[in-house]
This record gives C-alpha cells, sequence and structure tokens, in this order.
C-alpha cells in the first residue's frame, strides 16, 4: 500500500483547501523524471502481488501478499535471477517487494507476442494454490519507470475511466478459473524534447490464450482466447507466458501523468463529510461559547462580587457561600480541582506519547498537503510517519515530564524510562506478533528480520536518547503553579446520575469526534486494505482540523457539567472522554470487515483485528491527549479568574 500526494498548482491557499481534483501538478524534489530515446531500453519491474476485490461479491477475501517469484506461480525469471530493488523503509514495512523481470520493452518499439521464457509446468498441487489465489481476486503489480501499470477501469456513476493500479492474475468463469498467460502492454509516452521521451501512462490488458507456443528467448506463437488457460488439479499443466507492446505518443506531460490513476468514487460524499463535519464543529463551538463563556462570566461575575461583599461584612462568609452553592458548584471544589489523580505516572507518560502522535500525524498531513511526498516515491508517507515519531521523541519526554511535576509525582525514573518505551513496546510487540502470522503463511508481506533490527536500531539511538533529553530539560523546568491553593482534606463528592456518569457521558462525547472523521477514515481503510490509491490530502487535512476542535469543544463540555456535580475528578475523565471515540473506529473497522471483507483463513481475521485493535488503541492516545490539554487549559483559566482567599 502507498499513499501519495499530488499537489495542485496554483496559490497556497487553493492547494490548503483542494475542493477539487487537480488538474495540473508539479512535484517537489522526490523522483526526476528519466528521459529516454527510441530504441531505449525502459526497464520493467515486477511487485508483490495483493488481493484485490473479488469479481462475484467485490468483497475482500485476504490480507496476504505474496512474492511475485513465489514458486507455485511459475512466473518466468531473468537469465540471471531475479535482483531486488532498493526500496525505502516504509515502501519494505508494507509489503513492497520490487525485483527485476525478464520482460524487454525498448522505446517507441511496438511488439507482438514475445516468449518470457520456456513453458512452465504446474503440478496439481500448484494449480490448487494458484486457483485459490484466482478465486480470491488476486492482482499482479508492475512497474515501468515508477509507474504502476494499471487497468482500464469505468466509473459506475459518472461514467469515467481512470487508471487502477494492478490487474487480474485471472478470472473465474462459469465457476471455473482461468489463468492470464499472454499481456497487452499498452505504454503511453509523452516527448520532452528532440529525441527525449518520457513514459507518461500504463495499461495492461491480460488474456489466457492456451495453445500458446515458445518459438525462441523472442518469438513466440500466440494461441487465441477462444481456448482459455485452466490449470488442472489432477494432473501438470504446460503454459507459455507471452505479451505484446504497445506505444501510444500523449499529450500529458510527465508532471501530470499520475492524475489518471488518482480518481475517487463520488466526489460529492467527500464534500458531504467536510459539510458535515463543519457543522458539528459549528454546533459545537457555538454552543460551548454560549453556555461556558455567557455563562461563567457571569457566575466569575457574582462569586468575585459576593465575596467583596463578603470582605466588606468583616469576613462573615456563611451567607454568601450558601447563595453561591445553590447556583453553581464548580467554585466550592477549587480547593481539589488540581489535586493530583490516580496513576499519574500512567497518565503523563500516555500524555507524553501523545503529544508525539500529535505532532508526527500534524506535519506527517502537511508536508502530504504541500506535495513533498511524490506518488513515484513509493513508501514516503510510512517512511516520514516514521522519521517524525522518532525525532518527535523529544516532545513526548518533555510534556511527559512537565505533567508529572505538575501532579507532583516523585518517581523521575520511572517517568523518564517508561515514557520512550511504554507505547512503542507495545506497538512493536503487537506488530511483530502479527508478522508472525505473516511469516508463517509464506506471504511477501513478512517484514524481514533485518528490517526489524533496523527499527529498534533508530529507537535505541535517535528516538530514546531525544525522549530522555527532552524528560531531563522538562524536569529542570520550575513546575507550573495552579491558580488556587489545594486542601489538605479531599472534599466527598456526591453521587453522579444520568449522563454524567462515566460510561454514558464517554459513549456521547466519543461519537462527535469519530463523526468529523468516519468518512474519511472509510477512504483510508479501503486505500490500505484493498491496495487503492489515496491522495485527498486535502480533505485529511480539514478533518484532522476539525476533529481537534471537536475533541476539545465536547470535553470542555462535559468537564465544565462534571466541575458542576462537584466532581474534581477532571484528569482521567477528560482523556477518556475524547479518547472513547477509539471505540467508534473500532466498531467502524468490525462493520467495514462485515459490508466489504469475506475471509477465507481465520489467519486472515486475526491479522485485520490485530491491526484495527492497535490503530484504535494509537487513536485512543490521540484524541484523549487533545481532551486533556484542552480541558487543562479550560480549568486554569477558569480558576485564574475568580478570587479565592
Amino acid at each position: 500500500m502507498w499513499l501519495p500526494n499530488l499537489h495542485s498548482s496554483g496559490a497556497i491557499l487553493s492547494t490548503l483547501i483542494l475542493l477539487a481534483p487537480p488538474s495540473s501538478a508539479f512535484y517537489f524534489p522526490g523522483v526526476a523524471p528519466t528521459s529516454y530515446k527510441i530504441g531505449d531500453k525502459v526497464p520493467l519491474q515486477v511487485n508483490h502481488l495483493t488481493p484485490a476485490d473479488s469479481e462475484t461479491d467485490r468483497k475482500l477475501r485476504s490480507v496476504f501478499s505474496f512474492d511475485y517469484y513465489h514458486e507455485p506461480f511459475h512466473f518466468c525469471k531473468p537469465e540471471e535471477g531475479p535482483q531486488y530493488i532498493r526500496e525505502s523503509l516504509g515502501s519494505i514495512l508494507f509489503g513492497d517487494r520490487i525485483q527485476t523481470s525478464p520482460f524487454i520493452l525498448h522505446m517507441g518499439k511496438n511488439e507482438t507476442c514475445k516468449s518470457v521464457c520456456k513453458e512452465q509446468t504446474f503440478t496439481p498441487r500448484d494449480a490448487v494454490f494458484v486457483n485459490s489465489r484466482i478465486y480470491q481476486g488476486y492482482d499482479l503489480n508492475w512497474l515501468i519507470d515508477g509507474l504502476p501499470a494499471a487497468q482500464l477501469l469505468k466509473d459506475p456513476d459518472s461514467d469515467q475511466s481512470f487508471y487502477s493500479p494492478g490487474f487480474a492474475l485471472g478470472y473465474v468463469s462459469d465457476d471455473q478459473p482461468i489463468l492470464h498467460n499472454h499481456y497487452n502492454i499498452v505504454i503511453d509516452y509523452h516527448r520532452a524534447s528532440k529525441d527525449s521521451y518520457r513514459v507518461v501512462g500504463v495499461l495492461v490488458d491480460p488474456r489466457s490464450m492456451k495453445d500458446s507456443k515458445f518459438l525462441d528467448i523472442d518469438h513466440g506463437e500466440c494461441g487465441s482466447t477462444d481456448t482459455p488457460v485452466v490449470l488442472s488439479e489432477e494432473k501438470d499443466t504446460q503454459v507459455t507466458y507471452t505479451y505484446s507492446v504497445y506505444w501510444f505518443p500523449s499529450t500529458t506531460s510527465f508532471a501530470t501523468r499520475w492524475d489518471k490513476y488518482l480518481h475517487v468514487y463520488d466526489p460529492k460524499i467527500h464534500w458531504f463529510s467536510l459539510v458535515n463535519s463543519a457543522v458539528i464543529v459549528i454546533f459545537l463551538i457555538g454552543m460551548v461559547s454560549t453556555i461556558l463563556v455567557r455563562t461563567l462570566r457571569k457566575d466569575i461575575a457574582r462569586y468575585n462580587r459576593l465575596d467583596q461583599l463578603a470582605l466588606d461584612d468583616f469576613g462573615d462568609t456563611s451567607a454568601v457561600e450558601d447563595g453561591v452553592q445553590e447556583d453553581s458548584g464548580w467554585k466550592l471544589v477549587h480547593g481539589d480541582v488540581f489535586r493530583p489523580p490516580k496513576n499519574p505516572l500512567l497518565l503523563s507518560i500516555m500524555l507524553g506519547n501523545g503529544a508525539q502522535l500529535f505532532m508526527m500525524a500534524g506535519l506527517t498531513i502537511a508536508f502530504a498537503l504541500l506535495g513533498f511526498l511524490s506518488p513515484s516515491n513509493r513508501g514516503s508517507l510510512a517512511t516520514v510517519m516514521i522519521i517524525f515519531y522518532t525525532v518527535f521523541g523529544f516532545i513526548g519526554g518533555y510534556v511527559s515530564s512537565r505533567i508529572y511535576k505538575f501532579f507532583h509525582g516523585e518517581s523521575w525514573k520511572q517517568n523518564f524510562a517508561y515514557t520512550p518505551f511504554a507505547l512503542p513496546g507495545l506497538v512493536f510487540s503487537t506488530f511483530f506478533l502479527l508478522n508472525l502470522f505473516v511469516w508463517a503463511r509464506g506471504s511477501s508481506g513478512a517484514v524481514p528480520f533485518t528490517t526489524m533490527l533496523v527499527i529498534v536500531i533508530i529507537w535505541f539511538v535517535i528516538s530514546v536518547p531525544l525522549s530522555l533529553a527532552g524528560s531531563w530539560i522538562g524536569f529542570k523546568q520550575p513546575v507550573i503553579e495552579a491558580p488556587v491553593r489545594t486542601n489538605q482534606i479531599p472534599r466527598q463528592i456526591p453521587p453522579s446520575g444520568g449522563y454524567l456518569r462515566p460510561l454514558p457521558s464517554m459513549a456521547l462525547a466519543g461519537v462527535l469526534p469519530f463523526g468529523a472523521i468516519f468518512v474519511e477514515l472509510y477512504f483510508i481503510m479501503n486505500s490500505i486494505w484493498f491496495s487503492k490509491v489515496y491522495y485527498m490530502f486535502g480533505f485529511l487535512f480539514i478533518c484532522y482540523g476539525l476533529m481537534i476542535m471537536t475533541c476539545a469543544a465536547v470535553t470542555v463540555l462535559m468537564i465544565y457539567f462534571l466541575l458542576c456535580a462537584e466532581n474534581y475528578h477532571w484528569q482521567w475523565r477528560s482523556f477518556c472522554t475524547a479518547g472513547a471515540s477509539a471505540a467508534y473506529v473500532f466498531a467502524s473497522a468490525l462493520l467495514y470487515w462485515m459490508k466489504d471483507l469475506s475471509f477465507g483463513s481465520w489467519t486472515s481475521g486475526v491479522l485485520y483485528l490485530g491491526y484495527s485493535a492497535l490503530l484504535s488503541v494509537l487513536f485512543f492516545v490521540l484524541t484523549g491527549t487533545i481532551g486533556f490539554f484542552a480541558s487543562w487549559l479550560f480549568m486554569l483559566k477558569i480558576y485564574k479568574s475568580i478570587k479565592v482567599d
């Protein structure tokens, strides 16, 4: 899976909004264009085979990818053997395994019915494996000059043609799997200058021809599509692979060659999502400003006026306090509201990691929005995410230390040590465990041990020292003073009822941040599990901002109601109230499974549930951090505005 980004030319403001699909584009520093002369060899590289939606019910039936040269497929290999192409860290983590191929293409030279290699023999056991992959709708993935070989599809709603990366391994006809063994490769090329040409589009039309024959390494005899290749599961089957190449001039420039691949089904859904999220945020902010700002101004003015009257009456404040207690209860808990919460060490560690995730997510989306992550640079998005999360270990340590000091914590060594290891350790352990299932299935998606070792080294060499440095600097900073003193004896909390109880309040508040992102979340899940191209980072950037504002507004509102009920345990409540949206994220993943997925093996289900749960945990920490800091700033603001003796 890769998530390329296309940067529309024009003003920065229009780029930030990104309200329409781009019509022209340019790339920031990334992959430079390659120019060819007529007759020059154009490399064709092969990538892993990935599951796609089945033709029968349009559902995904597997999550495991396979190496192109996995033995049961019997694809032809180069004479000198396939060589791996160097890939980025993110590309490897997402399962890309790019290798050389025996296909020979020459710029501008049309060739028909060329043999790839001698006949390949499929044993019954191989036939069972390949037929299962055809039933599951697996796609082949080729790369020509960095462009994915695609199939031409039409949007059923708009009747618009677009390139869909990947093409089918075979198809099912009358409940019988048919293997493609001939490939019509159609390449669009653009003339950049005199004797200089560039590849701007790649289509592959696969066919099945049983009677094809091998003549020599450059020539073959193609059969008829009337007699397709059916792999027998009872005896050996001979298959000959052939291909044809057709070159067509195109007016498409190199800078806009990805436009054909970047297609969004029914863009009105994005508009609906954006408008819906904006309405939710406007409604929430309006409610918060109405209820909180106006009410708080009256409360603060009344409190301060009554305090002044009490002082004028020589300190007799009993009647005044009784009057205040009848009106509101948030001032009554001023002596307990900044009391340290239970498990302050755990909360500070989660807040530090949440701040780290917040910075990483925001900056990654901004970089993708501005076009720094070129679609030609495979895996660049995942690589940048890893780099940002590693570098922002300093932020995580600093925030965790500052919050822990505000909580008057004493276990400083544990705070320093657990912050860079707690959440990353959970993520890595889960990833390692799920990777064992992928490895056991023989899938190419299994991350090599050396890559995992590189990640661990990067973490220990860069992120951990940065986190420790941030924790030390935060520890040396003066403690953030609370605007009111904390009483020695905790105040008794009256029982809460209705929506102020923990679970109802979390259920009510959590659904609103989820509502701001659920449509974009659906498209992101499609891009991950169906290997689609996601590029609407403009919408994602706006949804991310709306989610932040929604988390902050709804959490502050809930905490205000909690304080009015004289409950001063707001720290964990604010974190869990905003973080409750993660439960809806996981529920949407289960609904997505029922609607769009139909796994044929329990290992696929384990892998899907494992990664969905892991993403939900990270989302819980991220949104919980947003809710806590919004509530914290709110508490400091309102209690600083009242006069307390």
